[in-house]
């Protein structure tokens, strides 16, 4: 028996799959900022009137002048013209802008589907869920910015760089699910509770592999080993523990992470590889069956990546590479949460 109507609920999905490009490509955006440094160049939280750039330059000055007095340009990027601001506030501007964006895309639509009758009373908690998580990603989003906006800090730390990381893409996976689950045919869900089970732990470790990822985007980890197979000559570095104590080099020494970061992505490509061979066990017509090649390919390209990022980080890691990575990792994670879906008990 059907649980959805895939007729009715269709215009939804499709806004629910636009949503899940534009917070793919809000990452992205995110990621993009990070690698060109350009995360605290806007002083100022306005959600209005922040949707504009300086219009002249006067305006252009003033922001300029509000950067001048935290540490990253104090100590960093003195040496800033108006012409550098500019660049790096782009980013920034449209890593925000692209945010309210993504607001008005889901607002707009919400109100008239609403009017419309589309929304049924099964969407209208997800939707809540949808829009809280939303709002507390821009939230957490600010908090992080303004922790670098003093006399301190250089860049925003990493941890705190993890946190809006993942609860994007945690919003990210939820939007999906929900999408999901007003689109696909009650029929393409099987049980199969082996390859759910091992489908649960590549999620929760990919999860930490986009953890580290994000650990090795803020603090630049690449660069202390950019050798590949080994690291810096060693299978296993020197100084991997050396900063105090377990937690604090698991979460705060380069040599460390990046050994945690390799090591899982070595983990992850042989049980995603087992994931796939079990996989052939599913019906030869089902959807699942056709698409259990995906995540053994995107896996063996997000090697590839990380792979080619290594190698080409000399004296900075390289934006091309380093966001193609960040991006077939979301995919990675999104094939995941697709198969998982696929092949969970009926309900």
């Amino acid at each position: 028996m059907e649980t959805v109507n895939i007729k009715n609920n269709r215009p939804v999905a499709i806004w629910l799959y636009i949503g899940v490009g534009m917070l793919v490509i809000q990452v992205l955006l995110g990621g993009l900022t990070r690698l060109t440094g350009s995360g605290l160049s806007i002083t100022e939280w306005q959600p209005l009137l922040g949707a504009f750039p300086p219009m002249n330059e006067a305006a252009w000055q003033k922001a300029f002048d509000g950067y001048k007095q935290i540490a990253q340009y104090k100590y960093v990027n003195n040496h800033f013209t108006l012409s550098d601001f500019k660049f790096i506030y782009f980013w920034e501007w449209l890593h925000r802008d692209w945010a309210r964006l993504i607001g008005i895309v889901f607002i707009v639509p919400f109100i008239y589907f609403v009017v419309k009758k589309k929304i049924s009373k099964e969407m209208i908690n997800p939707m809540i869920v949808l829009f809280m998580l939303g709002g507390l990603q821009g939230l957490i989003g600010w908090v992080m910015v303004k922790s670098g906006l003093n006399d301190e800090n250089l860049y925003v730390s990493h941890i705190r760089l993890a946190v809006h990381f993942m609860s994007a893409l945690v919003l990210l996976c939820y939007l999906f699910w929900f999408a999901l689950k007003i689109s696909v045919p009650g029929k393409e869900i099987l049980k199969i509770p082996s390859l759910k089970r091992l489908n649960i732990w590549l999620l929760v470790l990919v999860t930490v592999q986009l953890i580290y990822g994000a650990f090795m985007a803020g603090l630049h980890a690449a660069l202390v080993a950019n050798t590949w197979p080994d690291i810096n000559g060693a299978w296993v570095p020197a100084g991997m523990f050396s900063q105090g104590g377990f937690w604090t080099d698991i979460a705060h020494n380069t040599i460390t992470i990046q050994f945690i970061h390799r090591g899982l992505a070595y983990l992850i490509t042989i049980l995603i590889a087992i994931w796939w061979w079990k996989s052939a066990q599913t019906p030869a017509n089902s959807l699942l069956h056709g698409i259990r090649y995906l995540p053994l390919l995107l896996v063996l390209l997000q090697v590839l990546l990380g792979v080619l990022t290594l190698l080409n980080s000399q004296v900075k890691i390289p934006i091309s590479y380093g966001i193609l990575h960040q991006c077939v990792g979301m995919l990675l994670l999104l094939s995941l949460v697709w198969t998982l879906y696929l092949s969970k008990a009926r309900q």
